[in-house]
C-alpha cells in the first residue's frame, strides 16, 4: 500500500466566541486531510489549531501540512513510525498540524485491519460522559449557563478561570449556588494565575468542593508546581505544561501534579499520546482525554483513543458543543445527552460533509 495524494482543506467552523485567560476564538481554526492510498482507502484527520497555547494558525498548517504531503507520497501508510518520524524530523512543534497527518494514519491502519480504532488500538467499550466547559463571563453570566447545562442533563460542569483571582472565586461561588452540591465542579485557569494567586485561590476555592484545577500557572512556571502541590488542598491537574512524554516524566518525578490532561493538538497525535498515557499508567496517574475546538471528527480520534487506555479517568470531549454553529461531520460520535458513543465501523468511523467541503478552500498533494 502506498499513498497516492493528500488532499487538505481550510476547515473554518464558525461558533459562538469562546474565551480564556490567554485569549478568544471566534470561529474554529481547523484543517480537514484525507490521505489516499493505492488500495482505495483513504484516511482522514483533523487538527484544531489554538494559536494561544499551541503556538499554530489555520495557515500554518495548511501550509505545514502541504510540506507533510509531500513528504508523505509515494510511501507506505501502514509503517507508522517511520512515518511520523518523517514529519517529526522534518520540523519541530507544530503539533496541531501533526496531528491531523498522525490521525489519517491510524484511520487507514485500522481500516485495513477491518476493525474500528478503539478495538485497533486494543480497547473496548466503556462508559464515557464528557464535561460542560464554560468559558470566562461575568460571574452572573457564568451561573446562568453553568444552570441551564445542568437543567440539560449536565453532571460536570468545567469553568474557565485565570483572570482576576477575587472575580474567579466569585465565579466559582456563584456558579456552585446556581447548580447545587451534586454537580461536579472542576477548574480550568489556562495559566492565568502566578504562584501566590494560585496558592490564594485554591485554597478559597476548596470549599465549593472543586474536583481538579487544570493549569494554574504558566509553564515558565513550572518550577513552582511541587510547592503549589504540597500546598494547594485541591487536586491539580497538568495541561499545557505536558506536550510530550517527556514531559509527563519530568512532572511526575518531580511530583508536580496529580492527573495529567492529553490532547492530541499538543501531542502531535495519537503516537505520542500513547506514550503519556503508558508514562503516567506507569506512575498510578490518572489521565484526561482533553480537545480543543475541533469537529466531531476528531473527537471521534479522541474517544477511540480513550476506549483504549484505561486509566483515563475524565472525558472532556466537548468541543463542538461549545458554540459551534454548524456541524460538518458525517458519522462519528454520538452523545446521548452528555454520554459519549464511539461507532463500530472500521477507522475511526467519521468523515466530513461533502456539501461543506465544496465551499472549503482545497489543497490537493
Amino acid at each position: 500500500m502506498i499513498i497516492t495524494h493528500t488532499d487538505i482543506f481550510r476547515f473554518s467552523i464558525p461558533m459562538e466566541p469562546f474565551t480564556i485567560a490567554t485569549g478568544t476564538m471566534d470561529f474554529a481554526q481547523n484543517i480537514f486531510i484525507r490521505v489516499y492510498t493505492d488500495t482505495g482507502i483513504y484516511g482522514v484527520g483533523e487538527g484544531s489549531a489554538f494559536p494561544m497555547i499551541v503556538g499554530e494558525t489555520q495557515e500554518t498548517m495548511l501550509k505545514m501540512a502541504q510540506d507533510f504531503a509531500k513528504i508523505w507520497k509515494g510511501k507506505n501508510p501502514l509503517a507508522i513510525e517511520d512515518r511520523l518520524a518523517e514529519i517529526n524530523s522534518y520540523i519541530t512543534h507544530n503539533t496541531t498540524c501533526k496531528s491531523a497527518f498522525d490521525m489519517a494514519l491510524y484511520d487507514i491502519a485500522s481500516k485495513n485491519a477491518g476493525q474500528p480504532l478503539y478495538q485497533f488500538l486494543g480497547g473496548e467499550k466503556r462508559q464515557a460522559i464528557t464535561d460542560m466547559t464554560i468559558g470566562i463571563d461575568t460571574p452572573e453570566g457564568m451561573a446562568k449557563t453553568a444552570k441551564k447545562h445542568v437543567e440539560n442533563g449536565c453532571s460536570i460542569i468545567k469553568i474557565k478561570l485565570g483572570k482576576k483571582v477575587e472575580d474567579d472565586i466569585e465565579r466559582v461561588r456563584q456558579i456552585r449556588k446556581a447548580v447545587g452540591h451534586t454537580v461536579v465542579l472542576r477548574l480550568d485557569a489556562n495559566q492565568g494565575w502566578t504562584f501566590e494567586e494560585a496558592i490564594l485561590a485554591l485554597n478559597e476555592l476548596q470549599k465549593f468542593d472543586i474536583e481538579f484545577c487544570e493549569q494554574p500557572m504558566r509553564t515558565w512556571f513550572d518550577d513552582y508546581l511541587p510547592e503549589l502541590k504540597k500546598l494547594s488542598p485541591i487536586k491539580l491537574t497538568a495541561d499545557e505544561s505536558c506536550f510530550n512524554h517527556h514531559d509527563a516524566r519530568k512532572l511526575i518525578q518531580s511530583n508536580s501534579c496529580d492527573y495529567i490532561n492529553i490532547k492530541f493538538a499538543k501531542s502531535g497525535g495519537i503516537n505520542e499520546a500513547l506514550k503519556i498515557y503508558h508514562e503516567a499508567r506507569m506512575h498510578d496517574i490518572p489521565c484526561m482525554i482533553g480537545s480543543m475546538l475541533e469537529s466531531r471528527i476528531a473527537l471521534t480520534a479522541n474517544l477511540h483513543f480513550a476506549l483504549a487506555c484505561s486509566k483515563i479517568k475524565f472525558f472532556d470531549l466537548d468541543t463542538c458543543l461549545l458554540g459551534h454553529l454548524v456541524d460538518p461531520v458525517v458519522g462519528g460520535l454520538t452523545y446521548k445527552g452528555f454520554e459519549l458513543f464511539a461507532p463500530d465501523e472500521p477507522g475511526i468511523g467519521v468523515d466530513a460533509n461533502e456539501q461543506f467541503l465544496e465551499g472549503c478552500e482545497k489543497c490537493r498533494v
